[in-house]
């Protein structure tokens, strides 16, 4: 039994209303291009769940910006990549052969929390058709951001983080950190690094018909993301404005300022 009471979660109730003072205080903009990483338990006691959070972002960016969160789905995969946990290898061939196909508007996502997984069915969303790192999109750039997704390198410069930087976006974490940065992956492409790469697989649509395709990618790594962002807020202050949303902190950046200060952070930090 949860015997957590509201009150002691949040002083008042978290509202449409609120997020969007919160969010304009912060410096969001009608207009804006917005990488969303949002935690809704750490908002607080938020009126109305997930759609609320959303509801303020769109009234804050309106539809002449742009609002973009990952909607990853990582489960789709080859099953010896699945590790946490892991499957029997005699499970390997039904996996491949029954894996319900990635589908946009019907695949969950994993691991985004709930803002994100609300995010993705709103009206006029657009989704990236990556299997396991796909984005979702609302706006004026919504499709600019999500088409074209490469099913190889998904994070690079075929993604809807180069759309991203492209555009000259920002990142908002709300609840989170640089630890959830997807865009330091993009970073992670474009810096002079031996990475190494492997083969990936995931049950699609081609033609309307489901199959199992492989792909390569990088094998990248975002254990070092946090201590890569907490030197960026150091190197480039004014890049990075921090503040109260509901009742969490969050940060609001510049996607290619972080991008171009990671590329030189992680050639000059990993070995």
């Amino acid at each position: 039994m949860n015997d957590i009471l509201p009150e002691d979660r949040s002083p008042e109730p978290i509202t449409v209303d609120s997020l969007v003072e919160d969010l304009r205080s912060l410096g969001v903009k009608a207009g804006q291009t917005l990488l969303v990483h949002g935690s809704l338990s750490s908002l607080g006691w938020v009126c109305g769940g997930a759609p609320t959070v959303v509801d303020a972002l769109q009234e804050v960016t309106g539809e002449e910006g742009t609002l973009v969160m990952p909607t990853h789905s990582p489960g789709n995969r080859d099953p010896t990549d699945m590790q946490n946990p892991p499957v029997p290898d005699s499970w390997y061939d039904t996996i491949r052969d029954q894996m319900p196909p990635f589908r946009p508007a019907v695949t969950p996502t994993q691991g985004m929390g709930a803002i994100a997984e609300c995010f993705r069915s709103y009206p006029d969303v657009l989704r990236s058709k990556h299997p396991q790192h796909s984005f979702a999109a609302w706006g004026a750039d919504a499709e600019f951001v999500t088409e074209d997704h490469s099913l190889a390198y998904s994070l690079g410069k075929d993604s809807p983080l180069a759309r991203m930087y492209d555009l000259d976006g920002d990142v908002l974490y709300l609840g989170t950190s640089h630890e959830t940065s997807t865009s330091i992956h993009l970073a992670e492409y474009r810096a002079d690094l031996d990475l190494g790469t492997d083969t990936h697989g995931s049950a699609v649509l081609v033609d309307g018909e489901r199959e199992w395709v492989s792909f390569g990618d990088l094998n990248f790594d975002d254990g070092d993301f946090s201590e890569c962002g907490a030197a960026f807020e150091r190197c480039k202050p004014k890049a990075c404005r921090t503040g109260a949303i509901g009742d969490c902190e969050a940060k609001l950046l510049s996607q290619s300022e972080l991008v171009d200060f990671a590329i030189e952070w992680l050639e000059a930090n990993r070995c």
